[in-house]
């Protein structure tokens, strides 16, 4: 129960990948956190690419950053719909300059294109995006899990075991 007491938000959109959503949720949840799914819209059901449903919890409109420890943003298409919601986009900046954990994952880090944050950071991302995170100003490097800072980044599903491990340990840390 290494993160008993800090609450996380899970970010969700249709079309998540799957196991970008779960995984994250279930081993915050085991490690004792209190996980807030976070959408455009509270309440509604939004389905993964395989159609796996999960209600939100929370619009992102009426949370705060400063009520989380970090956020853990999916993969999938998602990411592209969520940047299309500017209180999405805005509370990973927020989050990200309060010094919360901001982690992405696969096509996640198009979030982090968008809240710009990316400047001088290093990052990894699913090899598609890259350019797209090359120009927002990122040190792109191919490699299993990223951390700098406060801001944790990995390529893929068969990366979550040591994306999650980073999470987990760097939310630990926090205050």
């Amino acid at each position: 129960m290494r993160l008993k007491g800090k609450r996380m938000y899970l970010f969700v959109e249709d079309m998540y990948q799957e196991h970008e959503f779960w995984y994250p949720f279930f081993r915050l949840k085991e490690e004792g956190a209190q996980v807030m799914v976070v959408a455009p819209e509270k309440g509604r059901e939004y389905k993964s690419k395989l159609g796996i449903p999960v209600v939100s919890d929370a619009a992102a409109r009426a949370v705060d950053a400063k009520d989380c420890a970090g956020i853990v943003i999916p993969g999938g298409y998602s990411p592209d719909l969520m940047r299309r919601d500017p209180a999405m986009v805005k509370l990973v900046a927020e989050a990200f300059d309060q010094g919360k954990i901001v982690a992405a994952i696969c096509h996640a880090p198009w979030m982090l294109a968008s809240a710009d944050i990316l400047r001088g950071r290093r990052c990894t991302s699913f090899f598609s995006v890259k350019d797209d995170l090359i120009h927002a100003g990122a040190d792109w490097v191919d490699e299993e899990v990223v951390v700098d800072g406060n801001l944790i980044t990995s390529r893929k599903p068969d990366d979550l075991p040591a994306f999650m491990r980073a999470v987990i340990g760097a939310v630990e840390k926090t205050a």
